[in-house]
């Protein structure tokens, strides 16, 4: 197996069919459909199942690409290595979830550096698992992960197994966000079952332990047949605005955002939204002072939204 191969894989993914793989290639399409069956042979299953309209992906097939991703991905970490001409403590990579007060904060940590010298920035927003590799494995400066407090023991071993040091930044209860006409928005009191009529809006990518995605209950405990999953901040905020039948469970925002998007955050009594971010970082990394100016700047932003009054 070489590198090549992965590629050609992960193109065949992308593509849907091996025709249209090998044209994007530039391989012969017998060619690279032995190719990936030469792969399959090697590791011993199907990548691929193929119908009359295409390939599907098996499930162990998700399994080997999202691998085969990761390892491309990391190849191109140490090709940029020979291209990196600043400085190690120019070079800030910073994984978080989607969370506004973070975001926030990191707005005016960037806000606050001096941008004259050559820097380069990565931010990634992801689940806590995916965290936890750029961190350990990705050369990731520092990271924040988020997770229910019922999972505090899968967390704190995953973290001990990856040698990670960590620091709580807060522990909070989600809210709900939604637009100022909702019809929930001037409600008294909100409780899970009023939430049943209306859609809620969820991060499509948010992994619990065992690696399953989290797509079948909502922060009240209950499914739901009306669910919009996104994977960035920016769709939420559009749809919340636009769609008043629309909700959200998200940690608290701050002022700012929510004037800006015409929405309010009001509380629901749940048993199952209590979550915690903690910062995370290699036990052996040294924080620089541009990584101390990051952790002031979000401490100041969660600072801002945990004094905030809500209903």
């Amino acid at each position: 197996m070489n590198v090549l191969m992965l590629r050609y894989a992960i193109e065949v993914e992308k593509a849907g069919s091996i025709s249209k793989a090998a044209a994007s290639v530039y391989v012969a399409q017998p060619n690279l459909s032995k190719a990936i069956k030469d792969l399959e042979a090697e590791i011993g299953y199907e990548i691929f199942a193929r119908t009359s309209s295409g390939v599907k992906v098996t499930d162990k097939g998700e399994l080997f690409l999202y691998h085969a991703k990761k390892i491309l991905e990391q190849m191109g970490e140490i090709e940029r290595i020979a291209d990196q001409q600043a400085l190690p403590d120019r070079r800030i990579k910073i994984s978080i979830p989607r969370g506004s007060y973070i975001a926030n904060g990191f707005t005016e940590f960037v806000s606050k550096l001096d941008m004259g010298d050559k820097l380069e920035i990565t931010l990634n927003e992801t689940n806590a698992l995916q965290t936890i590799d750029n961190v350990a494995d990705r050369g990731y400066n520092m990271g924040i992960i988020r997770y229910p407090v019922t999972e505090e023991s899968f967390f704190a071993n995953s973290l001990q197994n990856n040698n990670l040091a960590s620091e709580t930044i807060w522990e909070f209860d989600y809210v709900l966000v939604m637009s100022a006409s909702h019809p929930l928005a001037t409600k008294d009191e909100i409780v899970p079952d009023d939430l049943a009529p209306y859609v809620r809006i969820t991060h499509g990518d948010i992994e619990i332990p065992g690696g399953h995605f989290n797509k079948d209950a909502g922060n009240d405990g209950q499914s739901s047949e009306k669910v919009i999953y996104v994977y960035e901040r920016g769709s939420q905020f559009d749809l919340l605005a636009n769609v008043p039948d629309t909700y959200m469970w998200v940690s608290p925002i701050p002022v700012s955002y929510l004037e800006k998007n015409n929405l309010v955050q009001r509380a629901c009594r749940s048993a199952h939204n209590k979550y915690k971010d903690v910062l995370i970082y290699r036990n052996d990394y040294e924080l620089s002072e541009i990584d101390r100016l990051f952790q002031k700047k979000l401490y100041e932003s969660k600072v801002e939204v945990s004094t905030q009054k809500y209903i």
